[in-house]
């Protein structure tokens, strides 16, 4: 699973962000993604099955910013 950390641009995702992966193992990539997340320290990732553009894969997001 480590070659999976080249799809996940964590880094670059603020509050409120997101970034769809296309899979066909959409546990796996969950999984993946949120590790990932977590070695790149961000404790507010989520992930979701989802459908785009006709694609089947996995939508992660960081949740939105709290306060003002």
């Amino acid at each position: 699973m480590s070659s999976y950390s080249r799809l996940f641009p964590w880094r670059s995702v603020e509050r409120g962000q997101g970034f769809f992966i296309p899979c066909i193992d959409i546990e796996e990539v969950r999984q993946a993604g949120l590790k990932e997340a977590l070695r790149c320290r961000i404790l507010d990732a989520q992930a979701r099955p989802s459908i785009r553009d006709g694609r089947l894969g996995v939508w992660f997001y960081r949740g939105p910013s709290k306060g003002g």
